[in-house]
Formats: C-alpha cells, structure tokens, sequence
C-alpha cells in the first residue's frame, strides 16, 4: 500500500492544468481559475484621496493663524481647484485632494462658523490623505495566473477596471456509482438496500469545485455495465470518478473494468479511512476535450479515472484529500494544498493503527479538539459534526493534551 504523500503525489505530478481558455464578464468569473495574470493599467487610488470628512490644508498657512476661509467644497467625485493659499477646501472622504494641499483635518478637530474654519488640531505632513498609488501601483501583478476567484479577487480586479478575464474552462467529470444495494431517495427500501448518500455527496463537491458534472447514476454490479459505462463517460470529460466496486470482492468489478478499458497506476492507499483508492486512465475513442495527455497538444489518448471507496465516509476524506486537489490542479490551481493547524487534543486514541488515520474531530470552546465517538467508515453523522480531521500518523497512539495536526473542513471544502 502507498503512504498518502507517495499517493498524492502521483496524482499531482499527472494532472495538467487544461489548454482550453474562456474570457468571462468578471462579474460571472466567481470560482474559475485565471488562465493569465492580471496587470492593473493604473495607480489605485489614481488620485491623492481624503481618508476622512474635513478640511484640505497647507500646513504652512497654519503658521499664520488657525482661522481660514473655506475656498471650495469638495465631494467624491468631483474634480478640485487647487487649493488658495490661506484657505481650506471642506472635502469628504474618498475625494480628491487639491494640489497644493499636504494634510487632511478631520471635521472633529474643527470649528466651523460660516464660511471660515478654525483648525483645533496641527496635522502632520500627509495626514489623513490616501497617497496615489498606496493600494496598487500601475504596471503590477495584482492577480497572478492559477488564482482560483473569490469574491474579493473580483472585487479586485474590477478595482483596475477589468471588465472581462481569461479563465480556464471548467472540469468536466462524469461520476457514477455502482452496488444493486443502492437506492435513490424517494424510492422504496427494499430488503438489504440502503439510500444512496454518495450520489449526492460527491455531486455536491464537484459541483463546489465549479466542475462541468454528468451523472450516469447507479451502474449495475455487472463487468460488461460498468465497461460500457467507462467507455461512453471517456468520450467527453477530463475526469472519471466512481464510488464503490474498487475492492477485490467478486462483486467489485470497476476494477478489473478499468484494467480491461485502459490502466490503473494506483490501488490502495495506507490510510484509514479509505484504504481501496484507484488511479488510472480510460482510452479514449475519437472526439471529446481535455483528459490526460492533454498538455501536450492535441487530442488527449485517455480519460483520467478515479475510483472511490464505497462507504460514505470513506469517500468523502478521499475526495477531500485526493480528488479536490487533483481536480484543482486540473483547473489550473498550482497552490492545493490545505492549511493545517496545531492544535490540542482533548482525547485519548489510545490504539495505534499501521495506516495514516483522519480522525473526525471538532475544535471545543477550550480550543482543543474532541473527537467523534464512533469512527466507522459508515458513519456519516460524523462528518456533519466535525469541523475537520485530524491527521495522525502511522503507528501513533494520541494522548490528551499533545499537539495534533487538524486539517478544517473550511480548508477542504472550498
């Protein structure tokens, strides 16, 4: 079995971040992955601006007296006069400050009366006043290529007057599930079925990593099924991802389906759970866009394969842990992996186990971690009351009050 490093390394060093590219409206750009770097063509702010509601002044005019007449109003904007000697401009925040002003008073440190202002307060040089250029400077990489967009990455961008960006498209998955056990919601439990949580677990995190998702649903527990199946779902996706049918049962016939209709470079990964993880690739017919091979121009030989254990929580840490950032370097995201913290376990593990465990576990108002009490590969529940997993090595019994490395789900979901 391969460590998870070994294993996920694989994976990362054959994903190819996709040729394909869209220019998108930024406001429709949330969540794909810049295909090129953003430059700002300007200084931001492009104007000396106020940073407060008050006066524009010429510190030397206050040698002369604190009382000044008010020259000009100035709100944001509006294009100034530069400013009269022996004068103060009221100005508001966010507005151009006159040339021939060094400092901005805020209106708290003055006396109005009129037409005329007293300055309460000596400013220093600068003072209130957001310098051109004091965010971003024209010519600079504000958004480098591989950013995958937030809403404050947009924000950003538009702050520049990007109307429009170069995305990579998005990944195109095709998922389907096997097991003559499975049932879909709505439907009769029949004996020895049980409804099928995968389907909608995995849509849902493909379809938060912003993929192009088909759903071929539930597969029969056939070897011709689910060949057919790898077939027609390697004609057009750059990823196939299944649940269930990776183990060596004589029921689990992705495998052996995979073997026949291309190759796998990866089974099973020493980790717990989710130890029956596959990786490989699915020829491919004519037609179809992207898929392994694809960086090297031209139309790609094969369909990336990923093969999912079966039970829920199973597939979702080895979704979590293996297809989000395989997924993400396909967008185009170079930086995938999760941040970790250290914090303290407030529980004891006391049974060490050979492979790297991802424990359940939820940060308590102490700020250490307690642990879900059942971790069965079959136990949902425990991903819902979990803010995250702990990493734990191979052969590591934990005791109370040693630090542990926890990865948030907030890193993993994302």
């Amino acid at each position: 079995m391969l460590a998870t490093a070994d294993a996920l390394a694989i994976l990362l060093d054959a994903a190819r971040a996709l040729d394909d590219i869209e220019t998108l409206p930024t406001l429709d750009a949330l969540n794909r992955v810049l295909a090129t770097d953003v430059t700002s063509p300007l200084d931001v702010p492009p104007m000396n601006t106020s940073a407060m509601d008050g006066y524009a002044v010429r510190i030397a005019d206050l040698a002369h007296g604190r009382r000044l007449p008010v020259s000009q109003r100035i709100p944001a904007g509006h294009a100034p006069t530069p400013l009269a000697p022996n004068s103060a401009a009221r100005i508001f925040t966010g507005a151009t400050v006159p040339a021939g002003a060094d400092a901005v008073v805020m209106q708290e440190q003055t006396e109005a009366a009129g037409d005329e202002v007293t300055i309460v307060h000596r400013p220093q040089a600068g003072e209130w006043i957001t310098a051109q250029g004091a965010d971003i400077r024209a010519g600079s990489v504000i958004l480098p290529a591989g950013t995958r967009l937030t809403p404050q990455a947009l924000g950003l961008a538009a702050s520049v007057g990007c109307a429009r960006l170069e995305v990579r498209r998005r990944v195109k998955v095709a998922v389907f599930f096997t097991g003559d056990e499975l049932t879909m919601p709505g439907e009769p439990l029949k004996p020895g079925a049980i409804y099928n949580s995968n389907r909608f677990t995995l849509r849902g995190l493909l379809e938060k990593l912003g993929c192009d998702v088909t759903d071929y649903g539930i597969v029969a527990d056939q070897l011709d099924a689910t060949r057919a199946t790898l077939r027609e779902a390697a004609e057009a996706h750059d990823l196939i991802l299944t649940c269930g049918g990776v183990s060596v049962g004589e029921e689990d016939h992705v495998k052996p389906a995979v073997e026949a209709e291309g190759r796998l470079s990866m089974w099973q990964i020493a980790m717990k759970p989710g130890k029956p993880l596959a990786f490989g690739a699915v020829r491919r017919g004519a037609g179809g866009a992207g898929g392994a091979g694809g960086a090297n121009g031209g139309e790609p030989a094969e369909t990336f394969f990923i093969g999912l254990p079966g039970n829920p929580v199973s597939s979702f840490v080895t979704f979590l842990l293996f297809v989000r950032p395989f997924v993400l370097r396909l967008a185009g995201v170079q930086a995938v992996a999760p941040r970790a913290l250290s914090l303290r376990a407030d529980f004891t593990q006391g049974k060490a186990d050979r492979r790297n465990e991802f424990l359940r576990a939820r940060v308590n108002v102490a700020g250490g971690l307690d642990l879900f009490a059942n971790q069965s590969s079959a136990v949902l529940t425990s991903t819902v009351w979990g803010d995250g997993l702990v990493d734990n090595p191979p052969n590591h019994a934990i005791s109370a009050g040693e630090t542990v490395r926890f990865i948030p789900f907030s890193e993993l979901l994302n």
